[in-house]
């Protein structure tokens, strides 16, 4: 069968790469066309890449609103592309803004459409819901909550487990010991705290200055920025200038097997630390109005996917407008080694293992899509 994924972000271009690998273990004869990465065109073909998500992130209102041109005729070649190759199905993963238009189109012109990585319309912007429920045939989640909210909402989900389990248990064996990588990045032998600030460029302007006057408080620890390589360089120099902090790209999980705890951004980053059994708080910068806007606009109770996963704060949300630190001292010194809340949150860390689900998501959602291509009424 032929198959058309389309992802446009990072994170969509690791979780496509896993389902193609496991596509073509589930139907040996799969083809395949898709928008994504350098993953994606490992696992599926560089022949098969139509277009790199380089060229098609594009994050906030400001940068649509100025690229909206540019994301029409991406659009308009998408679709030009998916109906001049006629594929089984056309699959989506996250990358909601282009994608639920995509399922419009894709379901009016008689394509079956699968969805791969819910958007997170229980967080906010729940009409999407009706979109999802009109255009999409099967909806694949990620999230074990996921399966109770969708439901309320006329759609059942697959749910199979996370397949950021997968992506954790590829790399686990390749990382380098603690003590490797001080000595790869110059590190000295205090003990390491990791900062993970976003990554996107708003989030880090808005995020690192809040960790960098954090890790003034605690002379000592090292803090090291978890960077992401495929932003500008200069934009951690800015944010880092006169500061001891070291910071060191793509090397996120490596960073976090080697750190006593982290501090966080929230996003998908979240529930990575916590899997990998690293304690960690959760510390996000917003601008004013956005901070006292949130309740309007956001629908859960927590905003890190620990919290939504465990259904209670199992690990501290410091939400705030402004650089004052004191709680999220608080709250980083209670999580470090002798710290009164760190046992208690490895022992959510593991509860939450277990119901994310064990390693094979990928391969399981691959065969489920394959079952349902041959025999939809399954």
């Amino acid at each position: 069968m032929k198959y058309y994924l389309i992802a446009g972000e990072p994170s969509g271009d690791l979780h496509g790469a896993n389902l193609i690998r496991g596509l073509r273990k589930a139907d040996p004869e799969a083809e395949f066309r898709f928008w994504g990465g350098d993953l994606m065109a490992e696992a599926g073909g560089k022949a098969n890449l139509r277009k790199h998500y380089r060229e098609t992130s594009f994050f906030g209102v400001v940068q649509v609103l100025r690229n909206l041109g540019t994301i029409r005729r991406q659009m308009r070649e998408c679709r030009e592309d998916v109906a001049a190759w006629g594929p089984d199905v056309v699959i989506l993963i996250d990358y909601p803004g282009f994608n639920l238009q995509m399922a419009r189109w894709a379901k009016e012109h008689g394509f079956h459409t699968f969805y791969y990585i819910a958007p997170k319309v229980w967080a906010s912007r729940e009409g999407r819901v009706k979109a999802i429920r009109r255009y999409v045939d099967r909806l694949f989640v990620i999230f074990p909550f996921e399966c109770d909210y969708f439901p309320r909402h006329g759609i059942e989900p697959v749910f199979e487990g996370n397949p950021l389990v997968d992506a954790l248990e590829a790399r686990r064996a390749g990382l380098p010991t603690p003590e490797e990588f001080r000595r790869r990045n110059g590190l000295d032998s205090r003990p390491i705290i990791a900062l993970l600030a976003g990554s996107r460029p708003s989030e880090i302007r808005k995020n690192l200055p809040l960790m960098t006057a954090l890790a003034q408080r605690f002379p000592g620890h090292q803090f090291v920025v978890a960077g992401v390589g495929w932003l500008d360089p200069a934009l951690y120099d800015r944010c880092l200038a006169g500061s001891d902090l070291h910071c060191v790209c793509d090397q996120t999980y490596e960073t976090l097997l080697a750190a006593e705890a982290a501090v966080v951004a929230s996003g998908t980053a979240t529930l990575e630390t916590a899997l990998l059994g690293t304690p960690e708080v959760v510390v996000y910068r917003l601008a004013p109005i956005e901070y006292y806007g949130m309740p309007l606009v956001v629908r859960c109770r927590w905003v890190s996917l620990v919290n939504l996963n465990l259904q209670r704060e199992a690990v501290a949300e410091v939400l705030q407008s402004n650089l004052d630190i004191t709680r999220a001292e608080r709250e980083l010194r209670a999580i470090l080694p002798g710290g009164e809340r760190r046992e208690r949150m490895l022992a959510d860390f593991r509860e939450l293992r277990r119901i994310i689900g064990g390693p094979g998501a990928s391969d399981r959602v691959a065969r489920r899509m394959v079952e349902l291509l041959k025999n939809p009424e399954s």
